[in-house]
């Protein structure tokens, strides 16, 4: 018999199948289907099943290639119900279950996106300039295979950290060799990245490897990305994580803003003292003692230009995107709603 020909010859391969499963009546059907259609059909938008099944029959296991008897189907669904408003009800109720080649395929567009994301709002600290796609890629693939290790040796890293601080320069006397970066709260000192804290600068080898070992452990990770989170959400992480561990130098894009108040209100004193932390980042807004203006302008990292037009005080800088929303509230909260905080660019960087 040769060898290419498959027996039997009514054999139906599933392939990129997408499996739809409904418990009901104390058993399990499943229905093979396309998952874009399938989406299309939930959405109201695709009404023709044979669109969406890839085989028009209920079965109780896909991979085993067993049908659903119809003594079964009567039972779960009632007698007189017709098998197209069985499968509209699995189709409409049941739990999606995608295939591994789909699978991956999610997973590469979700790393795609995340890339994407991260890579219009990183920059390089010294340029400004973007990287490329392929670079942050890499960037983040190192922190994935150290985002493992580190969750796994967390109970050693004490131990672990004595024996490098030895070596280590601690007392900054020069000798050239790195230490682990210590995050400090990200936006205390308006560059949106980790530097080393006061206890690891400390000149007791004990303090400095104590403080090291909780700022390693409170470092944010990043592991890879998975289907159960947006992308938006999983870039988030990335671009926390890639500002903390810094495999590549890497700092938020700035974002340019043009903020106006009336200068009767700018010369008064400043009355909330404290200002909400942003979603997106966890970075606390400045807390600045002084005038209104003071307040303000302790948001913004670089002034562009000041100037006062008739009764209003004007202000163009580059402030970092986890301060927005904490000047936004803080500028309408102080004027009442008289003065405004105008987006001139959402990012702020050189290209090639």
């Amino acid at each position: 018999m040769p060898v290419n020909i498959n027996q039997p010859s009514n054999k139906v391969s599933l392939t990129n199948v997408s499996l739809v499963r409904l418990r009901k009546g104390k058993k399990r059907y499943e229905l093979a289907c396309y998952k874009n259609k399938l989406l299309e059909f939930r959405q109201g938008l695709e009404t023709d099943l044979d669109n969406v099944l890839q085989v028009p029959t209920i079965f109780l296991s896909v991979s085993k290639g067993a049908t659903a008897p119809r003594e079964d189907l009567e039972k779960s669904f009632g007698k007189n119900v017709p098998k197209e408003k069985m499968v509209e009800e699995i189709l409409r109720k049941g739990e999606l279950q995608v295939g591994a080649g789909e699978r991956k395929e999610l997973l590469e567009r979700l790393e795609r996106e995340v890339v994407e994301i991260c890579q219009g709002r990183l920059v390089d600290p010294a340029t400004k300039r973007v990287y490329s796609a392929g670079m942050v890629r890499k960037a983040l693939e190192q922190l994935s295979s150290k985002g493992g290790q580190v969750a796994g040796e967390k109970g050693h890293a004490h131990a672990h950290l004595n024996e490098k601080m030895a070596k280590l320069d601690v007392n900054g006397n020069g000798s050239g060799r790195a230490s682990p970066r210590v995050s400090t709260p990200a936006g205390e000192d308006g560059s949106g990245v980790a530097t080393p804290s006061e206890e690891s600068q400390s000149h007791t080898p004990s303090n400095a490897a104590k403080g090291t070992a909780k700022g390693i452990k409170d470092l944010p990770t990043w592991t890879g990305v998975v289907a159960t989170k947006s992308a938006k959400s999983q870039a988030l992480e990335a671009m926390k994580a890639l500002i903390a561990w810094q495999p590549i130098p890497v700092m938020r894009a700035r974002m340019r803003l043009r903020v106006t108040c009336p200068t009767s209100i700018s010369k008064t004193a400043a009355k909330s003292k404290t200002a909400a932390p942003d979603d997106d980042d966890g970075t606390a807004a400045p807390q600045t003692k002084g005038t209104v203006k003071d307040r303000i302008l302790g948001y913004v990292e670089q002034v562009q230009s000041q100037d006062v037009a008739g009764e209003e005080w004007e202000v163009i800088g580059f402030v970092e995107p986890g301060a927005f929303k904490g000047l936004g509230e803080f500028v309408a909260g102080e004027t009442k709603g008289r003065g405004r905080v105008e987006v001139l660019d959402m990012v702020v960087m050189h290209e090639d």
